[in-house]
């Protein structure tokens, strides 16, 4: 999508891409960047949308109201932040790329949503940690993946179709998934003859 002068790769796209990677990975480091970039965000290309020196980091209690209870959607899967516990799940893929997860959510008063959480896929169970920064200037939302994003606006003042504020829904739409999803997950484990899982620690 393009908004004024700025190009977007859209949260869906990244996604949907990253799935394929899954079924066949065996790298700790490819690991970590398909992790990383299942939740990584519109990212830009020309004119970036850099908050105004007027910006300030949203608190936490700012950023849990924005995201209890929400569902944050694309193309190819889900994740899913619970009031109770701060329980995040996620679920991506179908098939040999079939992906879900299971950790907790935390945020803090510097504007940081952090994601805490072991991925279960056809290679293994990954532990992999993503944090996201947010600056608030009037009702504009500012979004950056940590470290090495793009500010790029999350949701404007007055909402647009295009926000990614559009894709945090009230539906769960994960956890109804959950049983099936492992059950496929464990079916393409036997196919890949993988059905006992490592667990590597990505940094």
């Amino acid at each position: 999508m393009t908004m004024g002068r700025v190009s977007f790769v859209s949260f869906d796209r990244v996604a949907r891409s990253v799935t394929l990677c899954f079924g066949s990975i065996r790298s700790s480091l490819v690991v970590a960047a398909c992790l990383s970039a299942t939740l990584v965000g519109p990212s830009s290309a020309g004119e970036a949308n850099i908050p105004s020196a007027d910006a300030r980091p949203m608190s936490a209690p700012e950023l849990y109201l924005l995201f209890r209870d929400k569902t944050w959607v694309w193309s190819d899967g889900a994740g899913r932040f619970d009031d109770e516990g701060r329980h995040f799940t996620a679920r991506s893929g179908t098939g040999n790329t079939t992906a879900w997860a299971q950790g907790r959510w935390t945020v803090t008063d510097d504007g940081r949503l952090c994601l805490n959480a072991e991925w279960h896929m056809v290679s293994g169970v990954h532990a992999n940690k993503t944090c996201f920064r947010h600056k608030l200037n009037g009702g504009t939302i500012y979004q950056k993946k940590e470290p090495s994003g793009a500010w790029y606006i999350f949701k404007h003042s007055v909402p647009t179709e295009n926000d990614e504020f559009k894709k945090l829904v009230a539906e769960n739409l994960v956890s109804p998934d959950l049983a099936t999803i492992k059950s496929d997950l464990e079916d393409q484990k036997r196919l890949a003859g993988n059905a006992i899982p490592s667990r590597r620690k990505i940094q």
